[in-house]
């Protein structure tokens, strides 16, 4: 899963712009052409997101907008990929979704052979 951080622009709720979303959409279009793209989305601002909060008893719902610090996220794609290696030259050539310095995230979901099962 390859993660974008959420900035200031997106959590206002700011578009990119069209040239952006059209090196984006080239981009992806790479990726589906490449076999490599399961699944991509940009997310809504926190502000029209909740959170909730679980507990032994009780569950609380809090409202957006949360504060950038906590790790939000704008955006995501899934690759399906042979290695890290692989996914890391994917993202190095993605255009930069945002209009300032952008650190892109990459983790590796869970698959069942990782719990043992075949």
């Amino acid at each position: 899963m390859v993660i974008v951080r959420a900035d200031a622009d997106s959590e206002a709720g700011t578009m990119p712009g069209p040239e952006l979303l059209a090196a984006m959409a080239a981009y992806n279009d790479e990726l589906f052409e490449a076999g490599v793209l399961r699944a991509a989305a940009g997310l809504h601002p926190s502000s029209r997101g909740v959170r909730v909060r679980l507990s032994e008893t009780a569950r609380t719902v809090v409202d957006g907008p949360f504060p950038l610090s906590s790790g939000l996220i704008a955006g995501y794609w899934i690759f399906e990929v042979a290695s890290m290696e692989e996914a890391i030259d994917w993202v190095k050539r993605c255009p930069n979704p945002t209009l300032e310095d952008a650190e892109i995230e990459i983790r590796q979901i869970f698959e069942p052979e990782d719990f043992g099962v075949s």
